[in-house]
């Protein structure tokens, strides 16, 4: 399995975490079992194989991020949306524009380009083109933000 379907599985897991009633931990757990790999399998590719330890480690680690850090995440999507409702963005692209930008502020070995190029690709495969435009404008911006800050 690549880093890039790991991202996958944990843009599927930050989604779960944060519309579901269940503790981001519960939503580790139970969807990191092989028996939840051997279930969806047949339906998307990504989970076609059970990522390995290390690959668990990274998912783990960006859920529980992306779900520490949401408001922040939050706050920075609705800062480079301009004329948009935070309400108004899926919830899909929203978890895919998180886990980006918590890559770039917060993983050390992703570099930001990487985790901007990644987001869009990820979101092409699950959002229309506007709504690929528009979260790749938006991480365009916050990228632009990020390089003036240092």
């Amino acid at each position: 399995m690549t880093r890039s379907n790991a991202r996958e599985i944990a843009v599927h897991l930050i989604y779960a975490a944060q519309y579901s009633d269940e503790p981001v931990e519960v939503v580790l757990e139970s969807r990191l079992e092989q028996a939840y790999y051997d279930c969806l399998a047949g339906e998307n590719e990504v989970y076609s194989e059970r990522p390995s330890e290390r690959q668990r480690s990274y998912i783990a680690a960006v859920v529980k991020g992306v779900i520490t850090h949401q408001e922040e995440l939050e706050a920075a999507i609705s800062r480079y949306s301009i004329g948009w409702n935070l309400n108004r963005i899926s919830k899909l692209a929203k978890a895919i524009m998180e886990l980006a930008m918590y890559e770039a502020l917060y993983v050390e070995d992703v570099p930001v380009n990487v985790a901007v190029h990644e987001a869009v690709l990820l979101a092409q495969k699950y959002e229309e083109p506007e709504t690929v435009a528009f979260i790749n404008g938006v991480l365009g911006s916050f990228t632009r933000s990020q390089e003036t800050a240092q």
